[in-house]
């Protein structure tokens, strides 16, 4: 008898298997038991008929509490009425370990409840679903920037300088020397890109900002890919080819999760459509304000309910090109006929998710770099291998960050909680 993972029933119809799973809810009506079961790959029902199990496993399956695990064998069969499409048959029933008072029940919980609990929120269906979409785009993105040449590189975690701006850091001492959690593997990666000429990294960043919204989280997982000999627009097809590539792939591996969180999959398709609507960021000034938003002015920072607008305006993800210089990183290129603004591009969800990538042309050219890391109050010998750079071989080049948390919270369609947004503490911190 072979053991298989619930994801897999379609291959096994007619075949009596055996299955290690969870019970995750169950009912019975007269003298038949219907048992909710979850393996880590997928849900399905379990049906327990008493003629034919007999008395003694009819009675183990009627008592079974929530989150029993069990061995379970059967027979698996289609099953139309459900969203997976398939069952089993129980006809043995072998308890492994037990549960009692299972503190999520199936019944509505205030997000301030599932927070305190969410080592074991982790089990319901809608996280379930969130993880694999989740795993999905990460694997995509391994997949997409393999297959163009990329080499992954792995900044520090632990760095000296600050590329953001040093009121966004979470400071540690390091034998007795300040030093950062990063908030951003730029830098190096600039680096990396004039060895390599393609690279890209993906892991944790961080940001000091104390914040309950979903735009600014303390901890998040971000890809960076840099690029030689790129330049922005040659960045900004990379970006799109990238998003509509991450939610095709959710497409086509994911069906099942996203019909657990009602996902409207012919909206996803639609953001896959290329190329992505382009608007300069005095062009979403001037719509802001031709549209009632009277609280932006020219050289203020979009919140969410301008890039809310912006985005939904085009019914896809927009680009907004060539943002002030003030409100920018030292290292973005400055615009060629402007000085007020440099070459930087942010691309921004539709359905109110706000913006998912940030990136820009990089500034070469060493006095300028060191005129702008001192204009901004830097520590010029943080930076002194950051302007090698410069001296030895430098070459046009872009790059771009994509937040992940807000990326799956998008493509899964989440709606945001204000006060305790259950989603990101989950996925970086399953234990309390």
């Amino acid at each position: 008898m072979e053991t298989i993972n619930i994801i897999d029933s379609k291959k096994h119809v007619g075949e009596v298997v055996k299955i290690g799973a969870w019970v995750a809810n169950k009912r019975s009506s007269g003298k038949i038991a219907f048992l909710q079961l979850r393996d880590g790959s997928a849900y399905f029902q379990g049906v327990v008929v008493k003629n034919e199990v007999g008395d003694e496993t009819f009675e183990l399956a009627k008592s079974l509490n929530q989150e029993t695990s069990v061995i379970i064998t059967g027979e698996i069969r289609e099953d139309t009425r459900s969203k997976f499409g398939y069952e089993i048959g129980v006809q043995t029933i072998e308890v492994v370990g037990e549960s009692h008072d299972y503190p999520i029940t199936p019944k509505e919980h205030g997000t301030d409840f599932l927070m305190d609990h969410r080592h074991l929120w982790l089990r319901s269906s809608k996280q379930h679903a969130i993880m694999q979409v989740r795993n999905e785009l990460i694997r995509a993105t391994y997949e997409f920037f393999n297959d163009r040449g990329f080499i992954k590189i792995d900044p520090p975690i632990l760095t000296s300088s600050a590329p953001e701006g040093t009121t966004e850091l979470f400071e540690t001492d390091y034998f007795g020397s300040p030093a950062y959690l990063s908030q951003t593997g730029q830098l190096y990666l600039e680096a990396a890109a004039m060895a390599f000429g393609k690279v890209f990294s993906f892991g944790p960043t961080f940001r000091a900002e104390k914040s309950k919204t979903r735009r600014h989280l303390t901890e998040f997982w971000m890809m960076e890919p840099e690029m030689a000999f790129v330049d922005q627009e040659g960045s900004l097809e990379i970006q799109e080819q990238y998003v509509a590539f991450m939610i095709e792939k959710v497409l086509e591996n994911c069906d099942y999760a996203l019909d657990v969180l009602e996902r409207d999959k012919d909206l996803l398709r639609k953001y896959t459509e290329l190329p992505f609507p382009r608007i300069s960021y005095d062009e979403a000034v001037e719509l802001l304000q031709q549209n009632g938003f009277e609280d932006i002015t020219w050289g203020d920072d979009f919140g969410s309910p301008h890039e809310t607008f912006i985005a939904n305006h085009f019914e896809k993800p927009v680009f907004i090109l060539n943002y002030p210089k003030s409100m920018s990183p030292f290292y973005m290129k400055p615009h060629p006929t402007r000085d007020d603004v440099v070459i930087r591009a942010d691309l921004i969800a539709p359905e109110g998710y706000g913006e998912i990538i940030g990136g820009s042309e990089r500034a070469i050219g060493y006095d300028y770099l060191l005129a702008e890391i001192e204009k901004d109050g830097l520590d010029r010998k943080d930076y002194e291998w950051y302007l090698d750079l410069q001296k030895y071989g430098a070459v046009p080049h872009s790059g771009f960050g994509l937040g992940l948390e807000r990326t799956v919270t998008w493509v899964c369609g989440i709606d945001h909680v204000r006060e305790a947004s259950p989603f990101p503490r989950l996925l970086h911190r399953i234990y309390p």
